[in-house]
């Protein structure tokens, strides 16, 4: 069995990724404030938005955080589902807050922490599961056929993503309904 040595990480990374759930919830709501959606931009950023909460709550019914590469679901074709999902995700609510400004903040917050979720979670995986993940990243790994679980998705904290998306579409429905 080949030894797993630990992958140094900036230590940087690993305080903007502590950051990144407590600066996304404050870009959320100064996105949400200067947004001016409209029936139009709403139907189509909430169909871009619930397209990448799907694919983030198949992703979440899969993945075993902390115990496995997983290989299932998503984690076939691709390396970072969730992260994918939520990037699908940000561009729905960009396209729904129909604001320049607020698409900016949602983009630039995506291009940051989400680099810096990927770095730190691919260091992560490499130092704890070695060849193993490698092996994947290569795409030379065995897949599994796991069927998909709600619980799983539940204890991976989906439902806080699911309740936050529908939140935020509400609000901007109540912004289009009140609009001058």
């Amino acid at each position: 069995m080949n030894e797993v040595t630990p992958v140094p990480v900036s230590s940087w990374l690993i305080r903007v990724a502590r950051l990144r759930v407590t600066v996304g919830f404050g870009l959320a709501v100064a996105a949400l404030w200067l947004a001016r959606p409209s029936w139009q931009s709403l139907g189509l950023g909430a169909t871009a938005a619930l397209a990448g909460e799907a694919l983030r709550m198949w992703a979440a019914g899969h993945l075993e955080k902390g115990l496995e590469v997983t290989t299932s679901g998503p984690y076939r074709w691709m390396r970072h589902p969730l992260y994918v999902g939520s990037s699908v995700l940000g561009v729905g609510f960009a396209v729904a807050a129909r604001h320049l400004v607020a698409a900016e903040l949602v983009v630039v917050y995506l291009a940051v922490s989400l680099s810096v979720a990927v770095r730190l979670e691919e260091a992560t995986l490499r130092a704890k599961f070695g060849d193993t993940y490698d092996r994947y990243v290569a795409g030379i790994t065995e897949k599994t056929d796991r069927p998909y679980s709600l619980e799983r998705a539940r204890r991976n904290g989906e439902v806080r993503t699911v309740v936050g998306v529908l939140a935020a579409l509400a609000l901007l429905a109540i912004k289009v309904l009140f609009a001058d």
